[in-house]
Formats: C-alpha cells, sequence, structure tokens
C-alpha cells in the first residue's frame, strides 16, 4: 500500500515509516519538521517521499495526500504544556478532523489515529479520576486539560465519520508513555495527585505502538474503534492490588490484577488488532 503519515519526523512516526519499508509500503510522510540527516538516506523518493504541508490546510493535505490507500495520523502538539490556552486544543483538534474528512473524501478504507490515555483523564489533572479497574475503552472521560479534550475530541470526531462512512476502518490508538525500553521499577507508593498515579503507572515500548499502527492498517473491522495500546504490567515493583488500595481505595475492582498487571485492558487490541504487547 501507499501510505501517508503524518508526523512522520517525529518521534513515533520514525518508527512507524521503518515498520512499513519493511512491511513492503510506499511511505508519504508529512511533517512541518524538515527531516535530519538520518531520516534523510531513507527519503529516496520512491519507498519514502515527504513533504511539507501544514495540516490546518484542508485543501492543501487533500491534495498532498492523492493517490495514498491509507493514513496513518501522528502529528499533534503531544501535551497540554508550553503553549498559551486553547492552541494545543485547537490544533490537534482540527487537523484530526482535517485528516478524517480528506481521507474520506478521498474514499480511504483505513485511518489510524494517535489517541492518548489521557483521552480520559490523566497526566494534566489535578488528580486522577477513575470509576474502576481495569480502565476500558467504555471508561467514561474526566479530561481537565487541552490536551486530553482534544484526544477525546479525536474519537468523537472519528465516531461522526464512521457513522458518515460505515465502509471506513478507524483506528484510534490510546498510546502512554512510549518508551525505547523497559522503565526502570519504581519502589515506593503515590498519592493519586502524583504524576505515576495519575497515569496510572502505564507505559508502552515505543516500536510497540508503531507495530500497533500497522496492523491497524490490517484490521477487519468496519467503524470506528478505540484501543488501549499499553503494557501488560506496570512501572511498578508494588503489587498492582496495592498501588490502588493506596492511591484509589475508593475505586471498585473489576476483574483480576494480579501481581504487577496493568490497569488498562488492552484486550481489545488482541481481539481487533492481533496487538498484544511483550511481557518485558
Amino acid at each position: 500500500m501507499n501510505i501517508a503519515v503524518t508526523g512522520g519526523s517525529g518521534r513515533l512516526g520514525q518508527f512507524v515509516v521503518k515498520q512499513l519499508v519493511a512491511g513492503g509500503h510506499q511511505v508519504l510522510s508529512l511533517d512541518r519538521v524538515v527531516p535530519t540527516a538520518a531520516q534523510q538516506s531513507q527519503i529516496d523518493g520512491e519507498t519514502v517521499k515527504f513533504a511539507d504541508v501544514d495540516l490546518n490546510n484542508l485543501t492543501a493535505l487533500t491534495e498532498t495526500i492523492k493517490g495514498c490507500d491509507a493514513i496513518i495520523h501522528l502529528a499533534a502538539f503531544p501535551g497540554p504544556w508550553g503553549q498559551p490556552p486553547g492552541v494545543v486544543y485547537a490544533n490537534n483538534t482540527l487537523i484530526s478532523y482535517n485528516v478524517l474528512y480528506a481521507s474520506s473524501s478521498l474514499g480511504m478504507r483505513y485511518v489510524c489515529l494517535a489517541s492518548s490515555i489521557n483521552a480520559v483523564g490523566g497526566l494534566g489533572s489535578k488528580r486522577g479520576h477513575f470509576d474502576y479497574f481495569p480502565v476500558d475503552e467504555k471508561h467514561p472521560s474526566y479530561s481537565e486539560d487541552d490536551y486530553s479534550l482534544s484526544k477525546w475530541v479525536l474519537e468523537q470526531q472519528a465516531d461522526s465519520f464512521a457513522n458518515r462512512f460505515p465502509e471506513m476502518t478507524i483506528s484510534s490508538l490510546r498510546f502512554h508513555a512510549l518508551v525505547p525500553a523497559p522503565p526502570e521499577l519504581q519502589h515506593k507508593l503515590e498519592t493519586a495527585e502524583s504524576g505515576a498515579a495519575r497515569g496510572l503507572w502505564g507505559w508502552t515500548l515505543i516500536d510497540e505502538g508503531a507495530r500497533a499502527c500497522v496492523l491497524a492498517l490490517q484490521a477487519q473491522f468496519r467503524g470506528h474503534e478505540v484501543f488501549f495500546i499499553t503494557a501488560p504490567r506496570t512501572t511498578s515493583a508494588i503489587p498492582t492490588l496495592e498501588l490502588a488500595a493506596h492511591a484509589y481505595p475508593e475505586v471498585p475492582i473489576r476483574s483480576e490484577l494480579p501481581g504487577t498487571k496493568s490497569f488498562y485492558d488492552a484486550s481489545q487490541a488482541a481481539r481487533l488488532l492481533g496487538w498484544t504487547h511483550p511481557n518485558v
């Protein structure tokens, strides 16, 4: 396939492009950031092409991705910090809408969107707010910041486009703390106000996040689905139930959480994408 990747010069984008090329695909990398020297070596004008395009410009985006069979949308402000109020929300929301509009207008079936575990609230909140553990895709959103809200809206927009174009396959992947190697285990209990607790001690290997993107372009379902793309264990050496009892004693436990099992339920990704994260 000929696949467009927005944010192809970014941290995750570089891994996605490499995996797509390894899988025999042609790639159009869209970014405002000029590729590094290492990335330039991949851009041969045939297998990998680069386009500097403003995703806020729907017309330019649509023209640029004509001829592509699918799109993986990774471009966005990666967090709520460092920008004036409203900038992160407006940018992330508009460009995800434009990607959905352009791809649907061109008749693409497959769209993969980079969402976030923060679509339910999380690192931008004052404290963690959860209705039950483990957290699954049906959990409501308690977002408090521009970034989390933009990711929740991204998913609502995908629902809307799937309603209008039921033949499409749209995947929203909720990534968490993409890292190149397994993190060191933590050994302290923390309150619901801490960053680790607000993110439920979660993480994802970055190459596994990239693999989930590739698998999303092979999925057999139609419509829009949301997926937690997270490792099967926490970043803590402390048992999960002990962490929950300390930070979130009021939150009910709906299924077994033995050992250091993740607070996030990624079983939907296994069922519909064939994706599982290695237990490392």
